[in-house]
């Protein structure tokens, strides 16, 4: 198998591109993600997130219930909410049956499943603090997102995370993206499994992350090692670029190693939410 952590390849015309973002320039700021801004509706506090989705309010219900506001809900879903809505009148906190056209208008999407909640937000955790949390002696891996900002790929990372045991979120310290209805609703509780961080400036993070026993790879289209040859460590970081632009060319060079997964060449590449579940799932069956 290859071992790639300690051996990173050359950089130079004999070697594949990948699809990376060219370097920023050295007086260049770092750009905001392109993520659309947390959608806050109408009469949702800035404090508050207004989730829907069955599955996303049973799993805030499950782990934070003091964080609910108010919830929203059509009369055929009464039963399946119902130590939910037992909650709420012991709590004195607020609970409306409703038509399914007003739940269409709260959510802003018909794809609430008869459920909406205004919640309180959770903030991403320091750098520092996260680290503290982890177990010692045990295989943990972590993403960061350089980029991601299409809320329905960030929620489909949020369930591959969440089903894989991710122990965190790594976002970099000018990140717009954010938990939203949708990216909550797509990952199906997952939001609420998996602390997001907020890192500092780039070179700390990884210094940081490496003084923790952590491993950086970088995920790159074309020119990485094979995923599946490769010998992954047990504290391990996949570093996940954007959509369309990949991650930092910096960023990526600055890795103990590039990965790739190999396929038949009919499609270019993987979306980064499917790649996410791949790398993820490549991880776990190596422990």
């Amino acid at each position: 198998m290859s071992n790639p952590w300690n051996n990173r390849p050359p950089r130079g015309p004999g070697n594949p591109p990948d699809r990376r973002r060219p370097p920023r320039a050295p007086d260049e700021r770092a750009p905001r993600n392109e993520a659309p801004r947390e959608e806050r509706p109408a009469g949702a506090s800035r404090s508050e997130l207004r989730l829907y989705g069955l599955n996303a309010v049973h799993a805030v219900f499950a782990r934070r219930p003091e964080a609910i506001r108010k919830v929203y809900l059509i009369e055929s879903r009464i039963p399946a909410l119902k130590p939910l809505l037992a909650w709420c009148v012991k709590q004195r906190v607020g609970y409306r049956v409703v038509e399914e056209g007003d739940l269409d208008r709260l959510a802003a999407s018909t794809h609430h499943e008869g459920v909406v909640a205004d919640v309180l937000k959770v903030e991403p955790a320091p750098m520092g603090d996260w680290l503290r949390t982890l177990p010692e002696g045990k295989p943990v891996a972590a993403l960061w997102l350089d980029g991601v900002g299409n809320p329905h790929n960030f929620g489909a990372i949020l369930r591959s995370a969440a089903h894989f045991g991710v122990a965190g979120i790594l976002l970099p310290r000018d990140s717009t993206l954010a938990i939203s209805g949708a990216a909550a609703r797509v990952a199906e509780g997952g939001a609420e499994q998996v602390p997001l961080v907020r890192m500092g400036q780039t070179d700390n993070a990884a210094a940081q992350l490496r003084n923790a026993g952590f491993s950086l790879a970088a995920t790159v289209v074309r020119g990485g090692d094979d995923l599946f040859a490769a010998q992954l460590p047990q504290r391990l970081v996949y570093v996940m670029g954007a959509e369309g632009e990949g991650m930092d060319a910096r960023l990526a060079d600055a890795c103990d190693a590039r990965l790739s997964i190999p396929g038949s060449g009919a499609v270019e590449s993987l979306n980064v939410a499917a790649a996410t579940a791949v790398f993820l799932a490549q991880w776990k069956q190596r422990l």
